[in-house]
């Protein structure tokens, strides 16, 4: 319900300025604030205030004193805040709504969505999860997060949106669109964690040491693609440090960049217990920060006012930090839909579940098929192999949900097993299934050897608060997996990660499915795959590489997981220095790293099969004043209908000295088998430059520039394009 105060029974909402909706968003947010006090005011810059505006005793721990040292806890007074004033809930949401118990609908990891390069299911699944939230009294969704993966042992890769930053971006956006969709249940988007922040290892302490150009082309940009096509309501700031000032303290970071360049209007909040001190060299209110996450820690209110007594900090910081939160608040509609009373028991339905088990479907990629998927009605006997398989938990207390989603905490997930639905499916076509959990692989062979097909899961386990020691599977995989593979040569593998994975098998299988960590609906997406009844249309949006000797950060301890003082990877005993990460690599990220070093992955950036094939021909580029036309013919040289993803990519002048080409663009097209279809994707002149397409970040003059020369359009099924054409700007 809207709060209205201590004094609800003598106030008509109706009649307070802040309220009068013929009033644009910004002139109701600074009438609230014209009618507040100082205390008033300051509640928005703490989550825990904000949420819970008729609360006047608060109990916290902030620190002893300023530099922190020991904390202490504190019980304080506040007044409570002005009347008709919304409770405000965040919720933790990384593919499904956190803490709210059972009920609610897990939906496939984000690295699955990515997969899918489709803006419009990004849209559908925000919009499910806008609903969600909404029904279980939540308005604000900590998520989508972005991140460059920039080292796949990150562990948080599967919650993040890919390697490019245009990809990411895109969907982004579309994704938080989604979120703030529908007026009569107002939910706000948040982008996380900004920026830079790539490695749980020291998360919290750790200063991610970053060229300008760099920041600008690879972590920056996805944030700023996000916030100009979406409807983003916040940004959460990072732990770690950038350039040896706290991100959520950086003038730079945030005042300038977000703020001031790329015209962010809503509020920056901090991760939970993030640095940053009043104390810092410029105080973080000043700096950008707007609120602080959960409980007042250090922003007490009496930590700021004596900042404001000091001279540090003044008024006008708090009246800025705190509009910019009641004015998003007021345009997202917050203020203007009573929040349900009650939190809804369960919010899952047969079309969020259907929802999921698209989800599932689209976003699984078909790394490898040597003709043995789909699978033939002949192959009756089948052999589904390994833990993440079934429901049944084998050695390590490892099932088919524990693979639902990533180790995120308050999310239960009962997911429906692969072995359930393959056997099902197998039963349909008159067939018979034989499992082995896989924890004795001589079994597991046998098993495998008197089947017609094998099955095997492969799998690993990633989360928050620690990287992965590799990424290789989980439980002794390559071993199963080879082992399986020589008494079958029959073999698919089904892969559950949370991004790239080594295959040191993969010359001994015929067939490798990518499926993530696919949510709920796993069994039955898995299956419908398996069978074709579903043809993947997935792409990669992360490289694979042959081996982790090959990734952007191996061989350099100072790349990862970053150094000390004493030259050592492992902190000191009782030191607290910040962990030294140096982003030596700049612009190689991801595909661009495999592209300027020569080194051939084991599987690029954008790949993914279907159940058909394609052809590209005629390419042809058009440039103009008001649009970049890329046309080309596709055509379906299979048997069966099937989706391509058909990208584009850019390669600038040498002038821009950029270490590879870069994703333009993409276009998905349906194709009967045959058919042929003239595809033009087409790029606006208000494209290239909000994205910056064509652009470079010069980080002599701090603008975007735009180099003179030759630019190479090449087009293709993956980052392994086809064909190339060329046009020039003078």
């Amino acid at each position: 319900m809207i709060s209205t105060g201590p004094a609800a029974g003598q106030i008509d909402c109706a009649a307070v300025p802040w309220m009068d909706r013929a009033k644009s968003p910004e002139r109701r947010a600074r009438a609230l604030l014209a009618a507040s006090s100082l205390d008033q005011k300051l509640r928005w810059l703490d989550e825990h205030s904000a949420n819970d505006p008729a609360r006047t005793t608060f109990t916290t721990a902030a620190p002893r004193e300023l530099p922190p040292g020991e904390f202490v806890p504190i019980t304080f007074t506040m007044p409570a805040q002005v009347p008709c004033t919304p409770a405000i809930q965040y919720t933790d949401a990384p593919s499904a709504i956190a803490g709210a118990g059972a009920g609610v609908t897990v939906y496939p990891a984000n690295v699955s969505l990515s997969s899918s390069w489709d803006q419009a299911l990004a849209y559908e699944k925000g919009v499910a999860m806008g609903h969600e939230a909404w029904r279980k009294q939540r308005n604000v969704l900590l998520g989508p997060g972005l991140a460059s993966g920039r080292d796949p042992r990150s562990g948080r890769t599967s919650e993040y949106l890919g390697e490019d930053p245009v990809l990411s971006g895109l969907m982004a956006g579309a994704y938080s669109k989604g979120v703030g969709a529908n007026p009569a249940e107002p939910v706000q988007s948040q982008l996380k964690h900004y920026v830079a922040n790539e490695q749980e290892t020291d998360r919290n302490n750790g200063s991610s040491n970053v060229d300008g150009r760099t920041l600008r082309e690879i972590y920056t940009l996805p944030f700023e693609i996000a916030i100009d096509r979406g409807d983003v309501g916040s940004v959460m700031c990072s732990y770690n440090q950038v350039n040896h000032g706290w991100a959520c303290g950086n003038e730079q970071l945030l005042g300038r960049i977000l703020k001031r360049e790329i015209g962010f209007g809503g509020w920056v909040v901090s991760d939970f217990g993030a640095r940053h001190y009043l104390t810092d060299p410029v105080p973080s209110l000043k700096a950008g920060l707007d609120q602080e996450l959960n409980a007042w820690r250090y922003w007490t209110p009496m930590a700021i006012k004596e900042q404001i007594a000091q001279g540090r900090l003044s008024v006008k910081d708090v009246d800025e930090a705190a509009y910019r939160i009641v004015r998003s608040h007021i345009a997202a509609g917050l203020f203007d839909v009573p929040r349900l009373s009650a939190p809804d028991p369960d919010v899952a339905t047969p079309q969020s579940e259907a929802l999921a088990r698209k989800l599932a479907e689209r976003g699984s990629v078909l790394l490898k098929n040597s003709g043995i998927l789909p699978l033939s009605p002949s192959a009756k006997k089948i052999a589904v192999i390994g833990p993440t398989a079934a429901n049944t938990p084998a050695t390590g207390d490892v099932d088919a949900s524990s693979v639902c989603l990533h180790t995120a905490p308050n999310i239960p997930c009962t997911a429906k097993a692969p072995l359930d639905a393959i056997t099902a499916r197998a039963q349909a076509n008159g067939g018979t299934v034989t499992y082995a959990d896989g924890s004795d692989p001589a079994a597991a062979a046998a098993v495998a050897a008197a089947a017609d097909v094998a099955v095997v899961f492969g799998h690993y386990r990633e989360g928050e608060f620690a990287d992965r020691p590799d990424i290789s599977l989980d439980a002794g995989g390559d071993a199963l997996i080879a082992a399986v593979a020589a008494a079958n040569p029959e073999t698919v593998v089904v892969l559950q990660t949370g991004g790239p994975v080594v295959m040191p098998w993969i010359g001994s299988v015929k067939g490798v499915l990518e499926v993530w960590y696919a949510g709920e609906e796993m069994g039955p997406a898995i299956a419908s795959l398996l069978w074709g009844d579903v043809a993947p249309t997935g792409k990669l949006p992360h490289s694979f590489p042959k081996a982790e000797s090959d990734l952007p950060t191996a061989g350099d301890p100072e790349r990862y997981p970053g150094t000390f003082s004493d030259g050592s990877v492992v902190r000191p005993p009782g030191s607290t220095e910040p962990r030294q990460i140096a982003y030596k690599e700049g612009l190689k990220v991801g595909y661009r790293w495999y592209a300027a070093q020569d080194i051939e992955p084991l599987f690029p950036f954008g790949h993914g099969l279907t159940y058909t094939t394609f052809a590209y021909d005629r390419l042809r580029v058009t440039s103009a004043a008001k649009e970049l036309r890329v046309r080309f013919r596709l055509t379906n040289t299979g048997t069966r209908a099937g989706t391509e993803t058909a990208q584009v990519y850019v390669e600038l002048p040498a002038a821009a000295n950029e270490p590879s080409k870069r994703l333009l663009g993409w276009r998905q097209v349906t194709l009967a088998p045959g058919e042929s279809r003239d595809v033009q994707v087409s790029v606006s002149a208000a494209d290239l430059a909000d994205l910056h397409l064509l652009q470079y970040w010069n980080a002599g003059t701090g603008t975007w520039a735009t180099a003179r020369g030759g630019y190479e359009i090449s087009v293709g099924t993956s980052f392994d394009t086809a064909l190339a054409d060329r046009f020039t700007i003078r």
